[in-house]
């Protein structure tokens, strides 16, 4: 059974980073495509980076410039690097992979961005 575990995430000051990490298991096939995605507290789902297996990327706009998404295919994880952390970024972070196109999702983890 795939299972997709979410680490990193925490308390950091303004200015910040951290590194979140999305690692699938259970299977023996490469993920295609994986996606990160947060939620606020009172707001909807947003994504805020993407990228397949042989790195095509994207980002929405307000994290452009600051988060890196990255993966390492032999261990069938993804990261999330997000510097320069502001206030605003503070939400719960979920990562998804598409794995022979079925869509696992994460754990979830938090970030919590505050001096």
């Amino acid at each position: 059974q795939v299972q997709v575990v979410q680490s990193g995430g925490g308390l950091v000051q303004p200015g910040g980073s951290l590194t979140l990490s999305c690692a699938a298991s259970g299977t023996p096939l490469t993920f295609t495509a994986a996606a990160w995605y947060r939620q606020a507290p009172g707001k909807e789902r947003e994504l805020v980076a993407r990228s397949t297996s042989d790195g095509d990327t994207g980002y929405a706009d307000s994290v452009k410039g600051r988060f890196t998404v990255s993966t390492n295919n032999a261990q069938n994880t993804v990261y999330l690097q997000v510097d320069n952390l502001r206030p605003e970024d503070t939400a719960a972070y979920y990562c998804n992979m598409v794995i022979v196109y079925r869509c696992y999702w994460g754990q979830g983890t938090r970030v919590t961005v505050s001096s």
